[in-house]
């Protein structure tokens, strides 16, 4: 297992969807259509996927451009007049280079994702005004991505997401205003002769899921939208004359919403592929395209969803599991993202150029600009990549088993910054007043700060002294809202506590709880001057239980920022470590992340036949700790993983009064 990294380096460990799931999917066989089901050689698929976007269609927002270049083309032409034709060729190999490598596609298949959607622009393939004339490095890039999904047991679904001529009038389309595909005949032509030599060349490669023919239209066709029907039975019998294996995705006008006219179906192995953005994710307002689904017995897959907060993320999943409804996520990487699955780190030279770029600074040299380009495609290589763990935490582990889910690893004494509470949905590891987005494009902001996590809590970049912060704070706090942290505390005893807050507004408060409903003390935040004048204020005599405990901020009157919370030991509290226990437990172990041993603990209420067994990521057991009868009380066992190779493994404790498993990271 790839290990994940923050940029301070800690090792952090995920919970994957292989603890949680059965319906793991291996490419086997093509995929096809029976009914209303995609199935293989093994029997029903439920795609679980993600999309490349802005690798090889760059868009504006990915990118920081969008204030002055959205479209691919806008983006390529103010980089061509910067630095030159052959400089922007050499910056666009290394970018396309590093964007999605062999370990992209390796760590999406160890988070859960059964496939990739690989969006394309046409003239990837074969140059503009040269019908017949094929591009063979854009092949190859096909190619390499198949190879590298292939090893993994992953689908790949092609996707036109830039067709000839624009098929809306949409940078995403990379159109200048017009939809020239709809507007000029000789365009749909091109559509369709690039759609066979595609399926010429793919035709046998089971790994290839199936074509999805045109992303997103959005024109005006009439209320039956036959031109689009029209375009999509060309392409269909295209294909079908070299192709009888691969399924045909076909999306709805209107950025894939609208199947007016798309019915009843032509192909028997289509998909109809819808997108949803912004909207109620409950199954209700799905209930058209199920209705679709049932009356036309043609599958559905959400070829398109994203770009809102993790709770609208795990909503939206369990609404299409539920209905079987296999999904394409979005997107990969951005720059700077807290929505995608990673987040590129912005060199500060490619900083400059945007500002240049935007009118607000001055034009660099090409050397210069030169170097910040290849700075900024350097950062797009995953191990320079800071993974969004929250968000795959949202994806996987709060579908298949919902709950807390430490961010990182909390111990007292010690410091805890406030924007490192657990992962974990609305109400259970964080409420925040506004925590998605339910009413379309640009109706609504669940998270003022647009940073580092994707949740409802409001996170900003903090001005705090280098040695007080790790980059970020919690702000825009609202009465009410609340955040919970999952702790190890090693010494029992009174503490100090050190909050480090900042305020430009009226006096605030705020409570700490153990768990949700034990108070341990209630506090003032005075005012210090600014909303990033930092201070730090004691609240003494705090009394904390050794062990892992969950500990909950609430802030009943707003009016601050927080930094951090530290909790630094005044007097320790002498501890019966004898005492017997009231219930059966398997405490999480200690060190972890370890190398190469960690200590493995549980409780035992009364005497009984034990068995402590660790598990590899395949579910194969590779060393047992124990298996007797132990007394009643606590114990206390060393799991050394000596000639183990790195990665994660399970601990699992089997006892006549259940089974209980925890998650270890072995880091060499």
């Amino acid at each position: 297992m790839k290990l994940l990294k923050h940029r301070t380096g800690e090792i952090l460990p995920i919970l994957l969807i292989i603890l949680f799931s059965t319906s793991v999917v291996s490419a086997q066989g093509f995929l096809r259509t029976q009914g209303t089901k995609i199935i293989n050689d093994n029997g029903e698929v439920l795609l679980r996927g993600m999309g490349l976007g802005g690798w090889l269609v760059p868009e504006g927002y990915m990118l920081g451009t969008s204030a002055f270049a959205n479209s691919p083309t806008q983006i390529r032409n103010k980089i061509e007049a910067l630095v030159g034709t052959e400089n922007r060729k050499l910056f666009y190999q290394k970018y396309e280079e590093n964007f999605v490598t062999k370990a992209d596609i390796d760590q999406l298949k160890e988070f859960g994702f059964n496939s990739v959607r690989l969006v394309f622009h046409w003239d990837k393939l074969t140059p503009p005004d040269q019908p017949g004339v094929w591009l063979e490095p854009g092949f190859a890039q096909f190619d390499s991505v198949i190879a590298w999904c292939k090893t993994n047991g992953m689908y790949v679904i092609l996707d036109m997401h830039c067709a000839p001529g624009a098929q809306s009038g949409e940078p995403i389309s990379d159109s200048d205003g017009q939809a020239r595909l709809w507007q000029d005949e000789s365009f749909r032509i091109r559509t369709v002769e690039i759609w066979r030599k595609i399926a010429e060349r793919y035709k046998d490669e089971t790994t290839v899921g199936g074509y999805d023919l045109i992303n997103e239209p959005a024109w005006d066709l009439g209320s039956t939208n036959a031109l689009l029907r029209e375009l999509f039975i060309n392409i269909t019998n295209s294909i079908r004359e070299v192709d009888q294996n691969h399924i045909l995705f076909i999306e709805g006008n209107w950025f894939a919403t609208d199947f007016k006219g798309l019915t009843p179906k032509w192909d028997d192995n289509m998909v109809y592929s819808f997108h949803r953005y912004w909207a109620e994710t409950s199954s209700s307002s799905i209930q058209y395209l199920l209705t679709l689904r049932n009356q036309e017995q043609v599958p559905l897959w959400c070829g398109e969803s994203g770009e809102n907060s993790n709770p609208w993320f795990t909503s939206m999943i369990r609404t299409l599991e539920v209905a079987k409804i296999g999904w394409s996520w979005w997107t990969i990487k951005k720059i700077e993202g807290a929505q995608s699955i990673w987040s590129v780190k912005k060199d500060p030279g490619f900083d400059l150029l945007l500002k240049y770029w935007s009118g607000t600074g001055s034009k660099p040299s090409v050397s210069v600009a030169m170097t910040a380009l290849y700075n900024q495609a350097e950062n797009l290589k995953l191990a320079n990549c800071r993974p969004n763990l929250d968000v795959i935490n949202s994806m996987f582990n709060q579908i298949f088993k919902p709950g807390l889910y430490p961010y990182k690893n909390h111990e007292i004494p010690g410091r805890i910054y406030a924007v490192d509470y657990d992962m974990g949905n609305q109400n259970q590891a964080y409420f925040d007043k506004d925590y998605q987005n339910t009413g379309g494009a640009g109706g609504g902001t669940w998270n003022a700060g647009w940073t580092y996590r994707n949740d409802g809590v409001d996170i900003e970049k903090c001005a705090d002294a280098t040695a007080n912060t790790n980059g970020y704070d919690v702000g825009w706090t609202n009465n009410g809202e609340w955040l919970k942290y999952t702790v190890n505390v090693k010494t029992a005893g009174v503490y100090n506590l050190v909050i480090r807050h900042a305020s430009g507004g009226s006096v605030g408060t705020i409570s700490l709880y153990t768990g949700s409903s034990s108070l341990l003390s209630t506090k003032t935040i005075p005012n210090t001057g600014g909303w990033q004048a930092w201070k730090s204020i004691v609240f003494p005599d705090i009394t904390l239980q050794a062990g892992s405990q969950v500990l909950k901020i609430e802030i009943p009157t707003a009016g601050y920022n927080l930094n951090y919370l530290e909790f630094q030991l005044v007097t320790p509290i002498s501890v019966d470590d004898k005492t017997q226990p009231e219930k059966f437990k398997l405490n999480p172990a200690y060190p972890n992340p370890f190398n190469p041993s960690t200590q493995v603990s549980f409780s035992l209420p009364e005497a009984g036949q034990t068995v402590l067994t660790v598990f590899n990521m395949l579910g194969q057991p590779v060393k047992k700790l124990a298996s007797q009868v132990f007394p009643a009380g606590n114990h206390e066992l060393t799991f050394d993983a000596a000639g183990l190779p790195s990665g994660t493994y399970f601990i699992r404790l089997e006892t006549n009064f259940g089974m209980k498993v925890i998650p270890v990271q072995l880091v060499k």
